[in-house]
């Protein structure tokens, strides 16, 4: 009899990432041309040129290949987020430890390929080779603090070209500003060059607060969703290799998920009070 088969995980998009950056783009243009001005005043090649090469190279500069790397391949997850069902994750486990129970530990061998989250695959092809559930629970939350890091470093590879990009900006608009220097005996065109040299500033600014330093946030909030999925898996293959029942693994597994949901909004309402408290203070 054929085990439970898995679905491959799925991507879909993150609109509140698309419309955000959408907000944010269209909100300075419609206060550009609320102004008078018009898109052609932003639409300044060599600007971008300065802002976006600067940023990119000081970024590598800053940061090693590898973690550079990674960071690249974290950056669909900013606009596609990845499907971390924790139903899905409890039923996939439960699944599994009823065909354990019923069959034998050694059974799961031929459903590790059928399952398609990696760290999920990895934990249960540790308890059919034999460890122990203490020994599986340490080299679980060892690759766990491995993928952490991973994530963390390439939120600070944002974070990072969003502390570089303004400062770029601020030199784009100097050596535009040299420009303008160059050719004072013509008046009627210091204005005009004077604010096209401004547009570079506009860019790393605008870049830095609207994509670059939310990207990085919005990496490590991947992995937060993504934690407790891996902490699920750590729970309930553990409880297979102590043979726990079925019904009770489910039980244990829904309660962790429920406990795990409260803290997190604690954790979310305490940080929202204490920012409100650091504003009030600051006024």
């Amino acid at each position: 009899m054929e085990g439970p088969r898995t679905q491959p995980r799925k991507r879909m998009i993150d609109w509140t990432s698309w419309l955000g950056l959408l907000i944010g783009v269209g909100g300075i243009l419609g206060g550009l041309f609320l102004e008078g001005g018009s898109l052609q005043e932003l639409l300044q090649h060599t600007a971008a040129l300065i802002v976006i090469a600067g940023t990119i190279g000081a970024t590598m500069v800053t940061t090693p290949r590898k973690v550079l790397r990674n960071a690249v391949s974290k950056l669909s997850e900013i606009f596609y987020e990845p499907v971390h069902s924790v139903e899905d994750n409890v039923e996939e486990i439960v699944a599994l430890a009823a065909q354990a129970r019923k069959s034998g530990l050694i059974s799961l061998e031929s459903e590790v390929d059928r399952i398609s989250d990696p760290f999920l695959r990895r934990a249960i092809s540790l308890a059919v080779d034999g460890t122990n559930p203490k020994e599986l629970r340490q080299l679980m939350e060892l690759d766990l603090k491995l993928e952490q890091q991973r994530y963390e470093d390439a939120s600070r590879v944002y974070a990072s070209a969003g502390g570089y990009a303004p400062t770029i900006g601020i030199i784009g608009a100097v050596l535009g500003l040299m420009q303008v220097m160059k050719n004072l005996t013509n008046i009627a065109d210091v204005g005009h060059g004077i604010a096209t040299a401004f547009v570079a500033t506009i860019y790393g600014v605008a870049s830095a607060n609207i994509l670059l330093l939310p990207a990085a946030s919005k990496i490590m909030a991947r992995f937060q969703a993504l934690h407790q999925t891996r902490e699920l898996s750590i729970l309930g293959v553990t409880a297979i290799l102590e043979g726990m029942n079925p019904k009770l693994i489910r039980m244990k597994l829904e309660a962790f998920s429920d406990s795990s949901e409260a803290a997190s909004g604690a954790l979310d309402a305490s940080s929202s009070t204490a920012q409100s408290a650091a504003q009030a203070a600051g006024d």
